[in-house]
């Protein structure tokens, strides 16, 4: 399996403020290679370490939407919505089939791609960086059922099944160009699993009529097509999951309420309401037993590359710790004339946020080696276990960078449009998003005293 195997930005003056997206990630250095030749350092270089060539190449293609996406991170997130022509500008850089392999028209990126790209989009639009990398996290319904295919998971008579839902999703997101909208997570809560589904599927002629209420989704409204995880009529264990293609604008198919909670505000996270919503069977993967199956080729959750969503949290903290440096160094006391930043009070300020900067980027680092690695380093379970603990200090140090930049900023800093405030309300939703770090510490400490471990998904019955 390969690593990851689901798998010029505008400058501004020093001391200039940030520009109409808010913080803005500084200037990209530049560094010197082997050949004692300059080439410029990628803002994705500042957490995926000694890039390969191919992988800067892709880097490059990320770093190119930067400036539009930070042009519009403000304003999108003052309206609460998302910036609609950012998919066009996503597609047109060929970033909809990031990890796509080429041979379904992506480039063929892999997870290291896909951190360092959520990473670099989160320095610039955290919002938007969140939205995409949901559709990127499609592509493991994708790339993990081929992989079981290939370890012998199906029997022949499945493979054709299997194979061709796996390929066409690819080619969607590869070829196709198509935004998707992945929908797994539900309100429903159970001890048992961290996502439970009670959304189901029932067989009726030529397809399947699914009713649910899917929450937490980005890109409502904003995706060319939804996939929907559902459960098939009379199963009742994690064996009658399903995934489902499901149209935008097909009968049925509504918009579960706004989103406006604290948060990165212009994901479109509004989620889905679905009332008898015909899809052709041709356009599921309604195999029982087969989401399971695939789920045992990750490294570590069944989506294969969560990791990659935390990163857009150390993208906007790695983002606001450079503006914040940026305005210490450009602001000044009026009576002495030296700058913000020469004060006791201040640099104790940066110091934390530089501490905490660092924390979040090393379990970042140490978590995508474990993922990524070729032999692996570790199990699939210390792999788990460690994601558990990671996913929980990433966010809580993430915060504290956001923290420290809203105490630096001061009172006439903290407007709602504010670069500190909105990145102080972008980082809280890292401390609830998928799980909160006392919950993450809590399973760990299950599975290292007695090997327990709560699934990912689970199923609830009428």
């Amino acid at each position: 399996m390969q690593p990851g195997g689901d798998a010029t930005t505008g400058s501004r003056a020093k001391g200039a403020p940030a520009a109409t997206g808010g913080p803005g990630a500084p200037s990209p250095g530049r560094e010197t290679d082997g050949a004692s030749r300059e080439t410029p350092k990628l803002t994705g270089e500042a957490l995926v370490e000694r890039m390969t060539s191919a992988e800067r190449e892709r880097a490059a293609r990320v770093e190119s939407v930067l400036p539009l996406l930070r042009e519009h991170a403000a304003s999108a997130d003052q309206r609460g919505e998302f910036h609609r022509p950012h998919v066009a500008t996503l597609r047109d850089a060929g970033l909809l089939g990031l990890i796509v392999p080429e041979a379904y028209g992506g480039l063929g990126g892999t997870l290291r791609d896909l951190a360092a790209a959520t990473f670099a989009m989160g320095s610039a639009c955290p919002s938007t960086a969140l939205a995409w990398f949901f559709h990127c996290s499609s592509a493991s319904r994708g790339l993990l059922a081929l992989e079981a295919i290939e370890a012998g998971l199906f029997s022949p008579a499945e493979v054709d099944v299997v194979k061709t839902f796996a390929e066409r999703l690819l080619f969607k997101m590869g070829k196709g160009g198509c935004w998707l909208a992945n929908f797994a997570s539900e309100t429903v809560k159970t001890e048992g699993a961290a996502v439970t589904i009670s959304t189901e599927a029932v067989p009726t002629r030529g397809g399947f009529l699914i009713t649910g209420e899917k929450s937490f989704g980005c890109s409502t409204g904003v995706a060319d097509e939804y996939l929907v995880t559902a459960k098939l009529a009379g199963h009742e264990s994690v064996d009658g999951l399903a995934l489902f293609f499901v149209n935008r604008d097909a009968e049925g198919v509504a918009e579960r309420h706004r989103w406006d909670a604290i948060g990165m505000r212009a994901t479109a996270t509004h989620g889905i309401t679905l009332r008898n919503v015909f899809v052709p069977e041709d356009a599921a993967l309604a195999l029982p037993g087969a989401f399971t199956r695939m789920m045992r080729m990750s490294r570590g959750s069944f989506v294969g590359n969560q990791l990659a969503a935390t990163a857009v949290y150390a993208g906007a903290a790695w983002a606001i710790f450079h503006h914040t440096l940026s305005e210490l160094t450009r602001r000044t006391f009026s009576d002495t004339g030296r700058s913000l930043g020469s004060s006791p009070f201040h640099s104790v300020i940066v110091g934390d946020m530089a501490v905490s900067l660092e924390t979040a980027m090393l379990w970042l680092r140490r978590q995508l080696e474990l993922e990524t690695s070729d032999p692996p380093l570790l199990s699939k379970t210390d792999v788990v276990r460690q994601w558990r603990f990671c996913k929980g200090e990433v966010a809580e140090a993430a915060f504290r960078v956001a923290e420290g930049a809203f105490k630096a900023a001061g009172t006439s800093g903290t407007g709602n449009t504010y670069p500190a405030t909105r990145a102080l309300r972008d980082m809280a939703m890292g401390l609830v998003q998928a799980f909160p770090a006392e919950r993450g510490r809590l399973e760990a400490a299950s599975m290292l005293l007695s090997a327990g471990e709560q699934s990912l998904f689970g199923v609830k019955g009428k």
